[in-house]
């Protein structure tokens, strides 16, 4: 019987599927660890790219190289656009072509594990290196160039030496990025097929360049790359992405303000640079402000409306430049934990394209950890690798068998690395599992309360309270938002407990067949305040026989912003919300009526898991999030941050709709 449903649950992966390649992979490492074609590397610093409204960006320029300089062969080029200067970039390469330094600090971070010490996400960050992430991070791939390819690295719109205002991922912003692809096509020494890298920033316009077309882009390599800014850490569920987005702007807006020393003592200033800095010091901290100390909608500023107002272009740019426009082949790779981890899977699936030219990679890491480990046995192979593998093929036409690579690799929580045709799984079937106020008895720490998730709704009627805390510092959403830097804790990042006794817990009995959990996963809460506003975050998890609590996903939602635009939202066959999307319009919210119940309905991101045996499903509701997320001004005085209050009634229960396939006995 426990053998069948094995079986049953690993039916969705081909005979033929191997995360390593297989001798296809074997062979893409031989190419890429191969002696170099070419013995060098030229650069040019700081080329100018003039853009179709006469602002000048900067790049720098690295082209394969021997004995006599640059090469006079025309090659295939690879485009990275960063935000982060190109100049940070530049010192990232120059590390890594110190052959010594490198090889041993890769040796170094491959033997290290910090795990006794309970702290493995210590040890995942190093992974990064090992796992190939650096160099494209870097957007410089040294043995990449001297195989037979150029690169230009480009200074984003007022970012590093490039003139203009930074326009955050704005109309502007994006048209540059197809204008920089055409300009790269173009030049001398390309043959005129373009490909894109870079992880984060450097990958989302990737995707906003393959959607306005560019003749030259031919393939593109996106890390980290979310298509729904708003939805992903901007405004999720109506909560502002603050443990990611308040350093992240901070930083941007230091680094763009660093001069170019060198033009400086050459006599070449750019002084155009310097009157764009002056005159646009602090791009988007006038939003940042707005948002927090906004007491009403009337009283916010400008900026603070055009990223929540529906009629503004900063808010449709935010809400995603779609993706259906796409013909180029596309290598997406992301975590389930990833801060744009809600439109990764979602974006993928809207590529029209076969899937010999689009693949997805989903880990089971951070924005900065997405793949550890990478290269070893059972694992994919490094980033580095499959990127060589995936221009050789689309930019050179060289028949390596990327194309053939499955469309899906995905670490199965809870089980290993899989690979496979479709997601979520075929035998996967959406459900609900009822919140039900009985005791599950399985809570080991202290709670708000122990409830039980049950096949069938509540016999009766009870209302649980849950106050607001600070308990979700030491949770995975505050891994997932600060980017995978407090992952490093085990105690918070991969057990749940600390967070939970701030929460209200709902437990399933336990599964005796291996369970999987793939798809997308929708809460619909029937809830009650005592105020005009209020604050509701959820996560799923993975419950041990230890009692050790996994969260798999996990999503929020402010209660006025709960206007669902239906034409975006999905739902499964039996009618309920597979993911009920939010408009996040300023102009649809809803302050609730105090004291009478009002329904939610709150997406969580898709995800992929497998429950062993013994294994439980659990599900928390919070009143609060941070630093995941926190109430802009409105619903902050609104709310004044007071109990709130579920009511479990058996007229109106509430309900997670999940993906299940097994046999699972609830």
């Amino acid at each position: 019987m426990l053998a069948a449903a094995v079986v049953a649950a690993l039916a969705w992966v081909p005979a033929t599927a191997a995360p390593d390649g297989g001798a296809d992979g074997a062979r893409w490492l031989a190419d890429y660890e191969a002696p170099p074609k070419y013995p060098d590397v030229h650069i040019d610093w700081d080329v100018p790219l003039t853009m179709s409204d006469g602002t000048v960006l900067k790049a720098n320029v690295y082209r394969p190289a021997d004995a006599r300089g640059p090469i006079a062969d025309k090659t295939p080029t690879i485009v990275n656009i960063t935000p982060y200067t190109k100049l940070f970039q530049m010192l990232i390469d120059s590390a890594i072509a110190m052959p010594v330094l490198y090889d041993a600090l890769n040796r170094l971070l491959t033997l290290a594990d910090f795990t006794t010490v309970g702290m493995s996400g210590l040890s995942d960050m190093g992974q990064n290196l090992p796992a190939g992430v650096a160099r494209i991070f870097a957007g410089v791939d040294r043995k990449l160039i001297q195989s037979g390819y150029s690169v230009a690295v480009v200074d984003a719109r007022g970012t590093g030496f490039s003139q203009g205002v930074w326009d955050v991922f704005g109309e502007r912003e994006q048209l540059d990025a197809a204008e920089i692809v055409d300009w790269a096509g173009s030049q001398p020494w390309s043959t005129g097929d373009v490909g894109m890298t870079g992880t984060s920033y450097c990958a989302i316009n990737q995707l906003h360049a393959a959607q306005k077309g560019p003749t030259a882009l031919k393939a593109i390599f996106p890390i980290d790359a979310g298509n729904d800014l708003s939805h992903d850490i901007i405004n999720t569920g109506g909560g502002f992405g603050v443990g990611f987005l308040a350093p992240w702007i901070a930083f941007v807006n230091t680094s763009k303000a660093l001069p170019d020393l060198i033009s400086m003592l050459t006599g070449t200033f750019d002084w155009r640079w310097l009157e764009d800095r002056v005159n646009n010091p602090f791009t988007m901290i006038d939003a940042l402000l707005g948002y927090f100390f906004s007491a009403t909608p009337e009283l916010m500023p400008p900026a603070t409306r055009d990223v929540l107002q529906s009629s503004s272009p900063r808010h449709k740019a935010w809400l995603g430049s779609g993706v259906d426009n796409i013909t180029v082949p596309t290598f997406m790779v992301g975590s389930w934990f990833d801060l744009f981890a809600y439109s990764e899977v979602k974006a993928f699936e809207q590529i029209p394209l076969s899937s010999d030219k689009k693949k997805l990679m989903m880990g089971n890491g951070y924005h900065i950890t997405p793949l550890s480990r990478h290269g070893e046995p059972g694992t994919p192979p490094r980033l580095d690798v499959l990127q060589r593998a995936w221009f050789d093929k689309w930019l050179k036409g060289i028949d390596n068998g990327i194309d053939r690579y499955d469309p899906f690799t995905l670490f199965q929580q809870g089980g290993g690395w899989t690979g496979g045709a479709a997601f979520p799984r075929p035998d996967a079937v959406h459900r609900r599992l009822y919140l039900s106020g009985v005791p599950s008895d399985t809570a080991r720490f202290p709670v708000a309360h122990d409830g039980s998730l049950t096949a069938e709704p509540p016999t009766e009627s009870r209302r649980l309270t849950v106050a607001p805390g600070l308990a979700t510092i030491c949770s995975r959403d505050s891994a997932q938002i600060t980017a995978g830097i407090t992952s490093v804790f085990d105690i918070c990042a991969k057990d749940s407990r600390v967070a939970e006794t701030s929460a209200l817990t709902f437990t399933s009995p336990p599964v005796d067949q291996p369970t999987i959990i793939s798809g997308p996963i929708a809460l619909h809460l029937n809830t009650v305040h005592d105020t005009t506003d209020g604050y509701w975050t959820a996560t799923v998890n993975d419950v041990a026989p230890d009692g050790t609590s996994t969260a798999i996903t996990s999503g929020q939602l402010v209660s006025s912003m709960r206007t669902i635009d239906e034409a975006e939202s999905t739902r499964s066959a039996n009618g309920d919300y597979t993911d009920p999307y939010p408009t996040l319009a300023i102009e649809d919210r809803r302050p609730v009526v105090s004291g009478e119940p009002t329904v939610l309905d709150i997406s969580m991101c898709a995800t992929d898991a497998i429950l062993k045996p013994g294994h439980r499903l659990r599900v928390d509701v919070f009143a609060s999030n941070f630093p995941r997320g926190v109430p802009f001004g409105p619903t902050f005085v609104d709310s004044r941050l007071a109990p709130q209050h579920l009511q479990l009634d058996p007229d109106s229960p509430s309900y997670v709709n999940i993906p299940v396939g097994g046999s699972t006995r609830w």
